[in-house]
C-alpha cells in the first residue's frame, strides 16, 4: 500500500505501525469494531427521490422528522449539498474495480483519483478541505501528520514543501492557488495522516449535540471513521446519514443502513448499545467534532 511506503520516513515504527491499517479489512471481534460479514440490504424505495442529484434532494426525511437547515456558507449545508452519482451507481476502487461489498445508498460525485489515498480518514479531510477550499479560506486548511507537524496549505500554496523527515519547509514549488496544486497538497495529507492523527485533532462530543460534518472515528491500526452529512430532527430525537471512503482507496459512498431497512439509510441518535455501520460498528463516545 503507498502509505506504507510513506511511512517509514517518519523513522519509527510506532508510525509505522500508525500508517499501515488505516481501514484494516481484516475479521475482528464485534465489540472492537469489525463486522464477521456483510449483507445487501436496500433501502426503502420511499424515502429515495431518482431525480434528486445532492444528498438533501435524494433523501427524503421519515415521517415524523424534519430536515435541519444549515445556512449558505456552512460546512453542514456544503455536505447536504454534496453532488450525487446517478441511482443504482456502484461503488468502485481507485483503479477502478467494482466493490464486491454493496454498502452503498448513494455514490458522492467527487474523485477518489488513481492511487490507493484517499481511503477513509483522508475523504473526511478531503470534504472539510474542499469546503474550506471553495469558500477561499485557505488558512485554515491544515492537517496533522501521524508524526505531529501540522501541515498548513496555506503554507504549500506559497511554494513551500515538505522536508524529507516531513517535520518542516523547504523551497522548491510554485506559489499557486489552483484547485489542481491544492489537490497536490491533499495527495501529501493522504499519504502522512490518517484515523491516527485526525482523531487526535478531532474533539470528543456528545451525541446528543450531533450536527452535519462530526466524525465517528476510531484511531489507530485497525481505525475507521464516517462523517455525518445529514441530519433531521423529530420527537423522537436525531436521524443522520453517514457518508465513507474505506480500503483500498474507493469513491466515497453514503451507507446503507443495513440494520433497519425501513429507516435506511437513516441512523438514529443513540445513547445506548453501538453505532452499527456496514463495515464497522463505533461506540457513541467515538463521536468528535471539529476544533
Amino acid at each position: 500500500m503507498n502509505k506504507l511506503g510513506t511511512a517509514f520516513k517518519f523513522g519509527t515504527i510506532a508510525l509505522v505501525l500508525a500508517a499501515i491499517v488505516q481501514c484494516s479489512s481484516s475479521v475482528e471481534k464485534d465489540a472492537e469494531g469489525k463486522i464477521r460479514g456483510v449483507k445487501d440490504v436496500t433501502q426503502d424505495a420511499s424515502q429515495v427521490n431518482v431525480q434528486g442529484n445532492t444528498v438533501a434532494t435524494r433523501f427524503e426525511v421519515p415521517v415524523g422528522y424534519t430536515r435541519k437547515t444549515y445556512a449558505a456558507g456552512t460546512f453542514g449545508n456544503y455536505l447536504q449539498q454534496l453532488p450525487l452519482k446517478p441511482v443504482g451507481t456502484l461503488t468502485k476502487y481507485y483503479n477502478g474495480e467494482i466493490k464486491d461489498k454493496k454498502v452503498a445508498a448513494a455514490v458522492i460525485d467527487i474523485s477518489v483519483g488513481d492511487r490507493d489515498l484517499q481511503q477513509c480518514a483522508d475523504a473526511i479531510m478531503r470534504l472539510r478541505a474542499e469546503w474550506l477550499f471553495a469558500e477561499k479560506r485557505y488558512n485554515d486548511i491544515a492537517f496533522d501528520l501521524t508524526n505531529g507537524f501540522n501541515m498548513k496549505y496555506s503554507e504549500w500554496k506559497q511554494g513551500k514543501r515538505l522536508n524529507a523527515a516531513c517535520n518542516g519547509w523547504v523551497a522548491g514549488g510554485s506559489v499557486s492557488e489552483s484547485h489542481e496544486d491544492f489537490m497536490n497538497y491533499m495527495q501529501k495529507i493522504f499519504s502522512y495522516a490518517g484515523t491516527l492523527s485526525l482523531s487526535k485533532e478531532l474533539q470528543n462530543k456528545n451525541i446528543a449535540n450531533l450536527e452535519a460534518g462530526d466524525v465517528f472515528i476510531k484511531g489507530g491500526s485497525p481505525g475507521h471513521a464516517v462523517i455525518v452529512v445529514d441530519v433531521a430532527e423529530g420527537n423522537e430525537g436525531k436521524l443522520f446519514l453517514l457518508a465513507q471512503s474505506y480500503m483500498p482507496a474507493q469513491d466515497i459512498e453514503i451507507l446503507k443502513n443495513l440494520n433497519n431497512a425501513e429507516m435506511s439509510p437513516w441512523f438514529k441518535a443513540n445513547e445506548m448499545g453501538l453505532l452499527k455501520t456496514p463495515e464497522w460498528h463505533f461506540e457513541w463516545s467515538q463521536l468528535k467534532s471539529w476544533p
